[in-house]
């Protein structure tokens, strides 16, 4: 049969199923006909060309309403449809107008393929997401039910976009219209397991995963969810720092024999555990990957993780060790990342010079260092006491390199200046820093300011500036508080108290610290004696002078954590040809977590009652030990520790110094005792405090010793330990010591201060070296340091020892003229 019309035509076979005929004018199809059997080469040909005309209408303008005018009595089938919604050259809104068209036809209904397909075309297409809304209401509609692939296929799609509310709304949206039967889905649901955890909402996440792996184990079914979807859990339990419910999945993953660790969760994992200072796990995972090698063998990743992790804990020693091993064996570069963790870590632990030729090296291979890089080496310059190479660093960073000086940076430069005696530069910054704009100050940078100004007694000045503060819209943290709570203490001025209450927005939280502070002391209106404080809750056993045994016991205590995983050490399983013979060592050693800890306290802001943590715990103590009250910051630790709150290293650093001041050398022992039992990691504030008391004690020959101990340990010295040990030496008589370590102060760059200064002048007077004590304090007058109120007392002591001296010489003298 035959059909022709003025324009292109195709003729088929008499048993074809139909006929197209195109068009003159729009090259639409006119008619469909025949209702003979067709071959089915031929149909599949045909149905191509009908596709192929439908899809170009389509694409004409008018869209559908092509459709209308040309194929009203087309029989659509399932088939033609998904053809269509299946073709790559039709854009997706055509498509979706195609669908909707398909809709409305009186004899047509969609099935569940061509949803899915519908689902699939649109989920590649962010822009038309909010159609999916919309296409959920009309398959409900229609009855059917959709599948879990397609589900998952819709939740792929909002978390790619980063639309998180949306994949969470779709799964109620589900649940709640019951469009498909909802079963615990491992495949399925790691999808909104990942979407949980972005969105921060980590307890549904976690309730989830545990419900799954229930399910599970009731059934007999050993597949849970995938690696990635259990790798974001993890990693977003570690940044919200939920401890417990990390190794809760941890072990609970280690318990499935049928799902192993990848290497991305291994390296979750070390690094997780390295910054909550339990290095023993880290190491026997890092062995573990060793030991597995092939897929699971340690990467860059895996080595950056455990440098960091070395520096956290204080192993500096061992992270360079590392870092050459890295460069020399592994089979790994070093990247900007490595560089930048180990230039933190010597920063943080004033090794200034390691830092120093890192950065050096760092440029030579051709990394360009980034703020944070500069930030971590000026910091830990402006900390030695280095401020002239500070500020060349600060001028090259800004001139030379280019790199934008941030907030932070800043902040790190009016901090320096105030602590190396430089507080006019210091304000002179920060005004002109003010007037620039507000993206080079903030809350933090405020905080510095009136931290030094309530060190200076500048009260009033304080208070205007953190009215200033509050008009600028930044936070009043807990940090700036407790600075002008102990200033106004301090300075007897009791009623500003309302006054600062005024200049805080949050003034609950504010009422909330003094209320319970008078609660504190009125019930305690009466203080007790010193036994029935202090002796229960510090019992000590033994003495300071047991103090190497203390920190030797507790080298050799072996993590718990790590004892219930079952790992043994093996010391005579040592391979020579190793790549990182190193960390085999480490790692088979199966050390603690060390005593020593490079980690720094964060800020706290302003959480109402949220903020009775741990930090207002040690806001508390600041403010209760700044006033001597120390009975009353016993019993406010007492009560917080019954409640379940861990002290951290700052509240035990406190107590202790606050005893071996008042002389209750026992009670700061049992301090460091209870320290050592919970595990809590010293840091360079804490062995101050223990050379201060042995040096009190007369036992400069144990502080020697805790100081070599600390090196051992990857310690490092700041101004304030070389003041503490040099005053512990000439006390006891060891001068020539102490003048030893003073030029290790100057070789380590390390500028004397006042109190150095003071020190040695007062220990060479008081041992009757007074050329040397003169010698000193010219030292002092040259370097431009400049005398304050110990120095006047100190040199009235010289004076009068001189005095003693020209009159023992006269009477012998005299004594001589007379005997001739």
């Amino acid at each position: 049969m035959h059909h022709g019309q003025s324009g292109a035509g195709v003729m088929f076979h008499s048993s074809l199923a139909f006929v197209v005929i195109f068009g003159s004018k729009n090259r639409f199809i006119t008619t469909l006909t025949t209702g003979l059997r067709a071959k089915p080469l031929a149909s599949k040909v045909g149905s191509l060309i009908v596709v192929a005309s439908i899809a170009k209408a389509l694409s004409e303008p008018g869209g559908t309403r092509n459709l209308d005018k040309n194929m009203a009595s087309v029989n659509l089938s399932e088939d033609l449809v998904l053809q269509v919604l299946r073709r790559n050259s039709l854009a997706a809104s055509k498509k979706l107008d195609f669908f909707h068209w398909c809709s409305l036809r009186p004899n047509y209904k969609h099935s569940v393929g061509t949803y899915s397909q519908m689902f699939h075309t649109i989920c590649h297409c962010p822009q038309y997401h909010d159609e999916i809304f919309n296409l959920l209401t009309s398959l409900k509609r229609d009855g059917l039910v959709l599948d879990s692939t397609t589900f998952k296929l819709i939740l792929d799609a909002f978390i790619r976009s980063g639309r998180f509310d949306s994949a969470l709304e779709i799964l109620d949206h589900v649940e709640k219209d019951l469009c498909m039967t909802i079963s615990l889905n491992p495949d399925l649901y790691s999808s909104i397991l990942i979407a949980l955890v972005r969105k921060g909402q980590l307890g549904i996440a976690l309730s989830i995963f545990l419900k799954l792996l229930e399910n599970s184990s009731t059934n007999g079914n050993s597949g849970i969810l995938d690696a990635v979807s259990c790798n974001e859990l993890l990693v977003g339990l570690r940044k919200a720092d939920m401890r417990d419910q990390f190794k809760q999945v941890f072990h609970k993953l280690r318990e499935i024999g049928s799902f192993p660790l990848d290497r991305w969760g291994y390296n979750i994992c070390i690094h997780a555990f390295g910054c909550w200072d339990d290095l023993a796990t880290s190491l026997s995972l890092f062995k573990e990957m060793k030991d597995k090698s092939g897929s699971f063998s340690p990467d860059l990743c895996t080595y950056n993780s455990l440098i960091q992790v070395l520096c956290l804990v204080g192993k500096v020693n061992d992270a360079l060790v590392v870092w050459e091993e890295l460069k020399s064996s592994s089979g790994h570069e070093p990247d900007l990342f490595t560089y930048r963790i180990l230039i933190q870590g010597c920063s943080k632990a004033y090794r200034i010079g390691d830092a120093s030729k890192i950065f050096a090296e760092m440029q030579y291979r051709g990394f360009r260092p980034d703020t944070v890089v500069y930030n971590s080496l000026l910091d830990g310059l402006l900390k030695a006491r280095k401020l002239v190479e500070a500020c060349n660093l600060f001028e090259k960073m800004v001139d030379e390199d280019g790199v934008r000086a941030s907030c932070w940076t800043y902040n790190i430069l009016i901090d320096g200046l105030f602590r190396n005696g430089r507080a006019a530069a210091a304000y002179s910054l920060f005004l002109d820093l003010k007037k620039k704009s507000n993206n080079f100050v903030d809350g933090v940078t405020y905080s510095i300011v009136v931290l030094h100004l309530c060190k200076e007694d500048q009260v009033e000045e304080a208070l205007q500036l953190v009215e200033e503060m509050e008009a600028r819209g930044f936070v009043v943290d807990l940090v700036t508080i407790t600075s002008l709570l102990i200033a106004l203490y301090r300075n007897g001025m009791w009623d500003s108290t309302e006054r600062l209450m005024k200049y805080i927005r949050d003034g609950n939280f504010v009422s909330n610290v003094l209320k319970w502070k008078a609660t504190m002391e009125a019930s305690l209106k009466v203080p007790q004696s010193k036994k029935k404080d202090f002796a229960p809750m510090f019992p000590s056993r033994g003495n300071f002078t047991d103090i190497l045994s203390l920190l030797s016991s507790a080298d050799r205590q072996i993590d718990s954590s790590l004892a219930a995983g079952n790992v043994e050490p093996k010391v005579d399983d040592f391979d020579e040809w190793s790549s990182s013979p190193h960390m085999d060592l480490l790692a088979n050693e199966v050390s603690p977590a060390s005593l020593f800890s490079l980690s720094r306290g964060k800020r706290v802001e302003a959480k109402e009652t949220d903020s009775f943590d741990i930090d207002m715990v040690n806001t508390y103590l600041s403010i209760f030990l700044s006033k001597g009250k120390l009975s009353l910051a016993c019993k406010l630790f007492e009560i917080f520790t019954n409640m379940g709150i861990d002290p951290v290293s700052y509240t035990y650093n406190s107590i202790m110094s606050s005893f071996v001041k008042k002389g209750y050398f026992n009670e700061a022992w049992g301090v460091l005792q209870g320290m050592g039992e919970m595990l809590c990691p010293a840091d360079i504030a804490t062995y101050n405090v223990i050379i201060q008391c042995l040096g009190k004690m007369g036992r400069a020959d144990l502080a020697s010793a805790v100081l070599d101990k600390l090196m051992k340990q990857g310690g490092y010295l700041d101004i304030v330990m070389y003041n503490t040990l040099i005053n512990a030496l000439g006390k006891a008589g060891r001068i020539e010591e102490a003048i030893r370590l003073f030029h290790q102060m100057q070789t380590s760059r390390i500028s004397p201060d006042v109190i150095t200064y003071n020190t040695l002048i007062e220990v060479h007077s008081k041992a009757g070296r007074l050329k040397d004590a003169y010698k000193f304090l010219k030292m002092m007058l040259d370097a431009g340091c400049a005398p304050n109120h110990v120095t006047d007392t100190t040199l009235d002591f010289l004076e009068m020892e001189i005095e003693k001296l020209r009159y023992h010489k006269a009477s012998m003298n005299r004594s001589a003229d007379d005997c001739s």
